[in-house]
């Protein structure tokens, strides 16, 4: 018995020793990446089977997960790649470190440096997920929200890093943490409908009344019943909103009729739902201030302890409100979209929140949130077949163009404007005053709007990125992350084959518009123009086509290698970083802008290898349009010496279509008679000699 006990005493020990030396090896086995997100990690377990994420632990204490974004979403950026990010994220949903595994965005690898994008990331570790981030807010007054810088630049780059770490990282705490929501598999009835009265609706609590009245409200604190009684005067209610999820076919159709209804559906993606509001209260969900189609500084919402996005989709812009049933009189509808990124599960109950600011005292601001919980009625659902349980994601491209309809909007209408005057260029030619104003006002809005503001400078980079994409799985939604730049792109290709790279060589490129700027400069300035001999204007002209080649045939062999060689255009120093770039690339820039001085348009002519690859793709252009004469070259040479700044007008008087910018100098030339040298000495009479 004795020698048992001694015998169980020692495996005790050893099973102890063991223990330790298990512990041991494993903490050798904490990579320096995991380390990083948990520093007092201790040892890691091997990655689940359910799903991609790796257990830490300190000693035998659960510390949370890491895993990569890549195994989670796969939100595309510029370079057509997604960025895999290592995420870690502890047991309460605390996010306690991010690192960048792989990424090949060239905003940051060859402009601003990856210093800015780990800036930004670094600004996560440390909050949780149930918080609502909201990127580059111009209002940061509530204290709702969690409030992150962007990168000036690198707008939609960060779109896609923190939709990449959200959205990764609710799916893992949905599934692994506790206390955080999973999602119900239920789904909408779609053909569950009958006439209801806006009474019943709201009887069957299809629609959900929220009241709060102006004494309640003015009971919770004598600060805030300051200024509930300065905006109730009149209002019995202080808060009177209804609430109706408006794309479920009970209630949707009965308010909006058949044709509202399937207007509205034609705005949402798939997943996302729509939440319509109606006020009638003194308080609103919208203040004077708000702009359509952004979030409310005042209301937002949640649901299992995570923020929910609502964003107006502006429903009622082009059409007045229509509704199929009689409503009471009410203040303001706004329709509100939640996106499927959110998570939101449509059929459980969730919150909404009513922002009120007022002073507490001269110089402080607080804040008090009215809270109403909204619970859907259950029959409006049934459960969802597992083959459609997962709920497909707003892809980023629809968000981006959907925040930026003045973009669009200007960007649209002058390419309208670039049609029309091309299409009565013969016309608008007869006139100089009116040209020589339309090209400065064209150029003035290609500079400023097109390049500074919208970014729109195309590169040849999109032309190997293209040449690349279509040699492998290609996915237009790389394409489509930036709606300026897809736009100009789908003119610009259109147009090449109709009037050649005039169009946007001379009517659409800001780096161009920079130049000629400079050249009127020099007219100012009166410098005088180094003019280049025939022999060395042809062959320098070949120049950028060897540069074109070049880059071409580097992007199948290194796209980061010819992402660098490409630095060869001024436009990122120039347009996209306003200059504000390692002292080289500026001075570079620089040095061709101080050359347009002296030649006109010198990289243009010489270097470009954007306007090379237009070149050859709008070779032969279907309109030539460009009105000559017959004495235009013999004996006429007025145009190509004097007129043409750019030389693409040839000895024998013929445009070279694949150097003209289409600035219409000619043809205004051409249409003038006090102008045309043909014109006016054919109007002079030849007084002849007689010989004796």
């Amino acid at each position: 018995m004795r020698l048992l006990y001694q015998f169980n005493y020692l495996a005790l020990i050893i099973g102890t020793l063991m223990s330790f030396f298990s512990l041991a090896s494993h903490a050798d086995t904490v990579s320096a990446n995991i380390a990083q997100l948990f520093p007092s990690a201790t040892r890691i377990e091997a990655p689940l089977n359910d799903i991609a994420v790796t257990p830490v632990y300190q000693l035998n204490e659960l510390l949370g997960y890491t895993f990569e974004s890549d195994d989670f979403t796969q939100f595309i950026g510029f370079s057509g790649q997604t960025i895999n990010l290592l995420i870690g994220l502890d047991t309460k949903g605390i996010i306690t470190g991010i690192k960048v595994l792989n990424h090949n965005e060239p905003i940051f690898l060859h402009g601003l440096g990856e210093e800015a994008m780990f800036s930004f990331i670094a600004q996560y570790p440390g909050h949780s997920i149930k918080e609502r981030f909201i990127i580059n807010s111009r209002e940061q007054h509530s204290a709702e929200n969690t409030y992150f810088d962007g990168v000036t630049r690198a707008t939609i780059s960060v779109l896609v890093i923190n939709d990449t770490i959200i959205a990764s990282a609710l799916a893992v705490a949905r599934q692994k943490l506790d206390g955080f929501l999973t999602a119900h598999p239920h789904q909408i009835k779609q053909d569950f409908y009958h006439p209801l009265t806006f009474k019943q609706l709201l009887e069957k609590k299809y629609i959900h009344h929220w009241v709060v009245s102006t004494k309640e409200a003015m009971s919770i604190s004598s600060k805030l019943a300051q200024k509930v009684k300065s905006l109730s005067d009149g209002y019995d209610d202080f808060i009177d909103i209804y609430v109706a999820f408006v794309n479920i076919p009970m209630i949707g159709m009965n308010l909006l009729g058949d044709e509202e209804y399937k207007r509205l559906l034609e705005e949402l993606a798939p997943g996302e739902h729509a939440l319509m509001l109606f006020n009638k209260g003194r308080y609103s969900f919208i203040s004077e201030e708000f702009i359509p189609q952004t979030t409310s500084s005042r209301l937002n919402a949640e649901q299992g302890g995570f923020p929910v996005d609502v964003r107006d989709i502006d429903f009622y812009s082009f059409y007045p409100p229509s509704f199929a049933i009689e409503l009471p009189k009410f203040d303001d509808k706004r329709v509100f979209r939640i996106k499927s990124q959110s998570g939101f599960d449509i059929s459980q109950q969730f919150n909404l929140n009513l922002l009120v600011s007022y002073h507490s005292s001269f110089l402080h601001q607080q804040e008090h949130t009215f809270t109403f919980t909204s619970a859907p009625s259950a029959d409006l659902f049934e459960e969802t077949p597992d083959e459609l349980r997962k709920i497909s994601q707003r892809p980023l491209w629809q968000k981006i163009w959907l925040d930026r309809p003045v973009q669009i909007g200007l960007t649209m209408l002058y390419l309208l404007f670039v049609l029309w005057v091309f299409i009565t260029q013969n016309s608008l030619a007869k006139s100089q005053t009116k040209v020589h104003r339309l090209r400065f006002a064209s150029l003035i809005f290609v500079l400023f709007f097109v390049g500074f503001y919208a970014q729109g400078q195309l590169s040849v980079v999109n032309i190997y990125t293209l040449l690349l994409a279509l040699g492998s799985d290609f996915n237009i939604t790389v394409f489509l992350l930036d709606p300026v730049i897809f736009i100009l792109w789908v003119f610009v290709i259109a147009t090449l084959f109709l009037w050649g790279r005039g169009v946007f060589c001379g009517w659409l490129c800001p780096f161009g518009a920079l130049q000629e700027f400079m050249g009127m400069l020099a007219v100012r300035l009166r410098i005088r123009q180094l003019k280049i001999s025939p022999k060395h204007h042809k062959f320098a002209q070949k120049i950028k086509y060897l540069v074109l080649l070049g880059l071409v045939a580097c992007s199948f062999y290194s796209l980061t290698l010819a992402e660098k060689l490409a630095e060869i255009e001024p436009f990122k120093t120039s347009i996209t970083l306003n200059f504000v770039r390692y002292w080289p690339f500026v001075l570079y820039a620089l040095v061709l802008l101080a050359l347009s001085l002296k030649i006109h348009k010198v990289y243009c002519r010489y270097l470009c290898p954007l306007g090379a690859g237009l070149a050859v793709l709008g070779r032969y252009p279907f309109f030539k349009w460009l009105r000559r004469r017959k004495e235009c070259g013999s004996p006429c040479q007025l145009c190509r010496n004097k007129k043409c700044a750019i030389d693409a007008i040839k000895p024998t008087g013929g445009i070279d279509y694949n150097e003209c910018i289409q600035c219409l100098e000619c043809l205004v030339t051409i249409e003038s008679p006090q102008l045309c040298v043909v014109d006016k000495y054919n109007k002079k009479s030849i007084k002849v000699r007689e010989v004796k």
